[in-house]
C-alpha cells in the first residue's frame, strides 16, 4: 500500500470508483472564515452534516516555505475577536451529495458570558441513540477561567424552522473527575450511552443520562500495544459485521520550530474491536491528500480530522476537516472500503 501512504487515501479512492465532494457554506452564515471536522450521519435514509464553523482563518505554512510572521501554524482573528469560536451548522444532502439545506443550530442552553477564550462546542458527533438526534463534543468555555474541558451532548432537533438545542447533558470523566480536558470521545451507535474513551488500551465508558455520572465499563492496561503517538477518538464507533466494530482514529505530532513556534502533523488510521473490544486490527497510518515533506527536517505536514463515517446504500461516506478550512465527504464503494481495510 506504498501509494496509499504516499499519495493519500483520496487519489487512492478516486482511482477504485471513490469521489470526493466538498461542503461549502454560505457566504452569510460564515463571513468567510474556517470551516472544519464535518460529522456524517445517515438518519432514516437522510444524510445530516453537523460543520463546524469558527472565527478564525488557520494559516499553514506546508513545506515550510512562506511562514507567517508568527509562525508556521497560526490563527489569524478577526481583530476585534480573538477568541476561539464555534457555531455548528447543520446540513442535509442529497444522494449526490450536494446541500440540500443547511442553518446554525440554536444553542439555546448558553447562558451568561463565557468563562474562558474558546467558545462553543467543538469537534461535536453526531449520532442518534434511543431516537434522540446528538451532537457530541467538548466544551470549555463554562467550568472555569483555566480552560477545563468536558464532553457535552447537546439533543437537537428541527423546531419551527430551525435545528435548535433541546437538551445539555454534560458528561463527568470517570470519578475521579479530575483530568483537565477530555476529548475526542467516540460515541458507539449501536450501544446507547457508551463511548470509546481512549484507544491505547481501549477504554469504554457508560454515561447514565437521568443521573449525569459515568463509569468505565471496559479497560484492561495489560493490552497496550506498542505504538509511537497516543492513538485519539474521531469518528462514531460502527458495527461492520455481527463480530467487529471500527473507527477511524487520529494521532498527532506537535513541535516546536527552531524560533520555539508550533506545529503539527495528524495522520489516521482504523482501529478494528471484535465484541469484547480486543483490537482485532489496526490500519498503517495514512492521510486523503498525500504527506508534504520538509526536504532538511524530514517532517510531514498536513492537518486533517476525521469526525463521521457512515453507509449509505452500497457507499461508505467519510467526512473530514483539512488545515481547519475546508470539509470534505470522501464517497467509496463498500467493496473499495473493503479492500482499503483488508490491505491498509
Amino acid at each position: 500500500m506504498h501509494e496509499l501512504h504516499l499519495h493519500g487515501l483520496v487519489p487512492w479512492a478516486l482511482a477504485r470508483g471513490g469521489s470526493i465532494h466538498p461542503l461549502v457554506l454560505p457566504h452569510e452564515l460564515t463571513s468567510e472564515t474556517g470551516l472544519m471536522n464535518p460529522s456524517v450521519f445517515v438518519r432514516n435514509g437522510q444524510i445530516l452534516v453537523n460543520i463546524r464553523h469558527v472565527n478564525y482563518t488557520l494559516y499553514h505554512s506546508e513545506g515550510k516555505k512562506f511562514n507567517h510572521l508568527w509562525g508556521p501554524l497560526v490563527y489569524v482573528h478577526p481583530e476585534n475577536d480573538v477568541t476561539l469560536r464555534t457555531h455548528n451548522v447543520m446540513c442535509s444532502l442529497d444522494s449526490n451529495l450536494d446541500m440540500t439545506s443547511c442553518g446554525r443550530i440554536n444553542m439555546a442552553f448558553d447562558t451568561g458570558e463565557p468563562t474562558w477564550t474558546f467558545i462553543g462546542l467543538e469537534d461535536g458527533r453526531l449520532f442518534e441513540w434511543d431516537d434522540r438526534l446528538f451532537l457530541c463534543g467538548v466544551r470549555r468555555d463554562c467550568y472555569d477561567d483555566k480552560g477545563t474541558g468536558r464532553m457535552e451532548m447537546a439533543e437537537i432537533d428541527f423546531v419551527d424552522g430551525e435545528w435548535k438545542e433541546i437538551s445539555r447533558n454534560p458528561i463527568p470523566a470517570p470519578p475521579p473527575n479530575e483530568t483537565y480536558c477530555e476529548k475526542n470521545w467516540m460515541p458507539v451507535l449501536d450501544m446507547p450511552w457508551h463511548f470509546v474513551k481512549w484507544c491505547n488500551p481501549t477504554e469504554v465508558i457508560k454515561f447514565n443520562i437521568d443521573e449525569g455520572t459515568t463509569e468505565t465499563v471496559v479497560l484492561d492496561e495489560s493490552k497496550i500495544f506498542q505504538q509511537s503517538r497516543d492513538i485519539r477518538g474521531g469518528s462514531q464507533v460502527v458495527r461492520i459485521s455481527p463480530e467487529h466494530r471500527m473507527a477511524f482514529t487520529h494521532e498527532v505530532d506537535l513541535w516546536k520550530d527552531s524560533f520555539n513556534r508550533k506545529d503539527g502533523h495528524y495522520v489516521h488510521r482504523i482501529i478494528v474491536w471484535d465484541n469484547i473490544w480486543n483490537v482485532v486490527k489496526k490500519t498503517s497510518d495514512f492521510s486523503f491528500f498525500g504527506y508534504q515533506t520538509d526536504r532538511t527536517t524530514g517532517h510531514e505536514y498536513v492537518i486533517e480530522f476525521v469526525t463521521g463515517f457512515a453507509f449509505h446504500g452500497n457507499d461508505v461516506l467519510i467526512s473530514f476537516g483539512l488545515q481547519d478550512n475546508a470539509c470534505y465527504i470522501l464517497r467509496m464503494p463498500h467493496e473499495t472500503f473493503t479492500e482499503f481495510l483488508e490491505k491498509a
